[in-house]
């Protein structure tokens, strides 16, 4: 059974979820955002273009704070 609260199966592959992705390579916000919309790409919704846009929102807004 799915637990689309605590694990959601947009978030996992090969036994990996995104967070332990975010957390093992010390990703603050930005990165960790961008790389969650990256890895869900096409996964949550049928759209990812849409995933891939919001990562690069995330990007362009941590090069802007750097």
């Amino acid at each position: 059974m799915s637990d689309n609260i605590n694990h959601p199966p947009h978030y996992q592959a090969n036994g990996m979820e995104v967070i332990d992705v975010i957390e093992a390579f010390g990703l603050g916000f930005h990165m960790g955002n961008a790389v969650k919309y990256i890895l869900r790409a096409g996964k949550k919704t049928d759209n990812p273009k849409e995933d891939v846009q919001k990562a690069i929102w995330y990007l362009e807004r941590y090069k802007d704070v750097m």
